[in-house]
């Protein structure tokens, strides 16, 4: 076949063009290679107009062509600015029309005024008693009310006990014991002592009941026994004893409470908070005196706690009892002197008689 003169001619054009565009490209490419590196790490902002551009021509090239000629912006983040360009264009947000008008503050605290004080009341049973006082409200508007407040929408919130609420009602009959470490020196050198305290949630009394080296099954047993004693234990009056999981509250040892009247309460694992009021007692304790003190042998260790518990109890104030001495001695209307124990360690300011 005979090729026609300018047909030969086009052809050769064209390869012409093809490689200089090639040659082109090439450039670019390096071009952009050392832009990049004397760029170094730093981030290259562009507006939304330059965005536009780029994405529609990477959208034209396609992902493999993007792979071999952008150096500077992945093809991910070309691709992505064309999707976000065509959501901007078919965002229909600003037509939008406003939903249905949120209830009122008054409103939303009666929705959770009548969770909190009936707690066997469902939305379905909270919507009926609004509809007699006027309000005309969806159940699925108090369910969300009552989830984003921290109430069970449904009637099961009557067969759950919180836990503050438990100790609110039972606070008259509440005690709670656990144990502290104390180190001392002792003629085998220093020696850990375990201390055993109980103390009365209403009152704040507390009492040292025991301690030991090493706390075992029998001396826990009659522990809990001389708690218990009908006419001077501790716990006379009480219901229950909050005490964590150590294994020395062992299951003979809450034998022995249940028997007399007193239920143990174990608290959840890893959970001194709910032990609240005996971890501060702890925390007392050796902050305002065994801490301060070099301790030598059980003897002292027990003369020490003694003193602690007289001055806890008739000349400290608690705040958790407004400022108010639990066993507080009289007072007289003289000049103010100053009462001290473990040589001025503790100390108490009252007026003599």
């Amino acid at each position: 076949m005979k090729i026609k003169p300018y047909t030969m001619l086009l052809v050769m054009m064209a390869g012409w063009l093809n490689r200089h565009q090639q040659d082109v490209i090439e450039y670019l490419k390096e071009e952009n290679k050392i832009l990049r590196e004397k760029l170094g790490n730093k981030r290259i902002l562009l507006n939304d107009s330059q965005k536009m551009h780029l994405s529609r021509l990477g959208k034209r090239l396609g992902r493999k062509v993007l792979e071999d000629a952008c150096c500077i912006f992945s093809p991910d983040t070309v691709l992505r600015w064309h999707r976000s360009l065509v959501a901007r264009k078919y965002d229909g947000s600003k037509n939008r029309k406003p939903g249905r008008k949120r209830i009122t503050l008054e409103l939303e605290q009666l929705i959770i005024m009548l969770a909190r004080k009936n707690k066997t009341w469902g939305s379905r049973r909270i919507k009926g008693a609004l509809k007699y006082l006027g309000y005309k409200i969806c159940h699925t508007t108090i369910d969300n009310v009552l989830k984003r407040n921290g109430y069970d929408p449904s009637p099961d919130r009557g067969r759950k006990t919180r836990w503050s609420e438990f100790l609110k009602s039972h606070w008259e009959s509440l005690a709670a014991i656990d144990f502290f470490t104390v180190e001392i020196y002792t003629l085998a050198g220093l020696t850990r002592y375990y201390v055993l305290v109980c103390i009365d949630y209403a009152t704040r009394k507390v009492e040292i009941v025991g301690i030991s080296q090493q706390p075992y099954g029998d001396w826990m047993n009659q522990m809990a026994r001389n708690l218990t004693d009908p006419f001077e234990g501790f716990l006379k009056g009480k219901k229950y004893i909050i005490h964590d999981r150590d294994p020395l509250f062992s299951k003979e040892f809450r034998q022995i409470l249940k028997s007399s009247g007193v239920r143990p309460i174990r608290t959840l694992p890893m959970s001194p908070h709910l032990n609240c009021l005996i971890e501060r007692f702890v925390r007392t304790i050796k902050s305002e005196c065994l801490n301060r003190m070099l301790i030598f042998g059980e003897r002292h260790l027990e003369y020490l706690t003694n003193e602690f518990v007289q001055h806890y109890h008739k000349e400290r104030a608690h705040q958790g009892l407004d400022n108010e001495i639990i066993e507080p001695p009289p007072q007289g209307t003289g000049e103010i002197v100053c009462q001290e124990r473990l040589g001025g360690l503790l100390k108490f300011y009252r007026r003599a008689a």
